[in-house]
């Protein structure tokens, strides 16, 4: 199920103010993204609803990256015949049932693939044009750049960018994918992560924690048991998976500040260095100025040079 959550804020003198509590979600030291929720939201559909995200923005990328390869060497290969050469194909008569009926849009090009997972049949330069663009969109719909904006994520962010990937992918290939192609079975959910290092990326609900100040979120209490009352609030949450402990506390300074402050160190050392450098009293050294000077002048005492015998 999916919980659709209108973003709510407004503008005072052109700055964006949130009208309801922004939570600042966090992976380890890494900004995932902003989510717009109430200090009345039980814990339990909290995390449900971050992990969903989470979760949805990896399934997006994972698409991404696949659709990136379709471009470049063609439609995914049936999996027995992953890694093998073209004699061994021949000599096992395996044979792509789906490589006639599975053409792209006005053609292709051959472009074999070094990894023997794709059948070399890339799309045209047009075609791989329309991939990219809409790879690149769906991607800015779900960056971790929005962070820096204040632009928060929902759901219905992450329905739009694979629906919008899957709109290019039947623009492109109008008779549809394999069935075994790793983008078909993304967008049918069928796909089979066991064994790969995406895996290690995916949540699982009841077995995520959420963290505030250093502190668990349980289930069973609400967002306000933690943060307030107070629904203007922008806070930082960071997910966890149970039992690897509690994740790093956040630094005092964020990453801006601290290199403001380095500059105003810098800054400063180099105005005192200036000022040692002006307050510098080897003049007294010099000729003119030895009071004695006019003295010694008279007795003519000045430039006498000596040496020992």
């Amino acid at each position: 199920m999916i919980l659709l959550i209108k973003t709510s804020f407004t503008y005072f003198g052109g700055i964006r103010i949130f009208t309801m509590v922004v939570l600042h979600v966090k992976r380890g030291d890494e900004s995932q993204f902003l989510l717009e929720t109430t200090v009345q939201s039980p814990l339990e559909d909290l995390v449900n609803r971050i992990v969903m995200i989470h979760n949805g923005r990896l399934k997006v990328n994972r698409i991404c990256s696949a659709m990136e390869m379709l471009a470049e060497h063609g439609i995914s290969l049936p999996p027995e015949m992953h890694g093998l050469t073209e004699d061994q194909i021949e000599e096992l008569k395996l044979k792509d049932e789906f490589s006639e009926s599975c053409v792209p849009s006005g053609g292709f090009s051959e472009n074999k693939d070094p990894c023997g997972r794709r059948n070399g049949c890339r799309p045209t330069e047009k075609m791989q044009e329309v991939l990219q663009k809409t790879i690149a969109e769906a991607k800015g719909i779900i960056s971790k750049e929005l962070v820096k904006s204040n632009t928060c994520l929902t759901e219905q962010h992450i329905c739009d960018a694979i629906d919008i990937l899957r709109g290019a992918i039947m623009i492109v290939y109008p008779m549809n994918l394999p069935p075994y192609d790793p983008i078909r079975e993304e967008f049918e959910n069928r796909e089979e992560l066991k064994g790969t290092q995406d895996l290690k990326m995916v949540l699982d609900a009841p077995m995520t924690q959420l963290w505030f100040a250093g502190k668990e979120m349980l289930c069973g209490k609400k967002l306000l048991d933690y943060i307030g009352k107070n629904e203007k609030s922008k806070v930082i949450v960071k997910i966890q998976r149970r039992g690897q402990g509690a994740p790093s506390r956040e630094p005092m300074l964020s990453e801006e500040d601290r290199k403001k402050l380095m500059m105003a160190e810098f800054h400063r050392r180099e105005e005192l260095k200036k000022l040692e450098e002006e307050d510098d009293d080897s003049y007294l050294n010099s000729p003119w100025a030895d009071n004695r000077q006019l003295q010694k002048s008279f007795q003519g005492l000045s430039n006498i040079s000596w040496k020992p015998h």
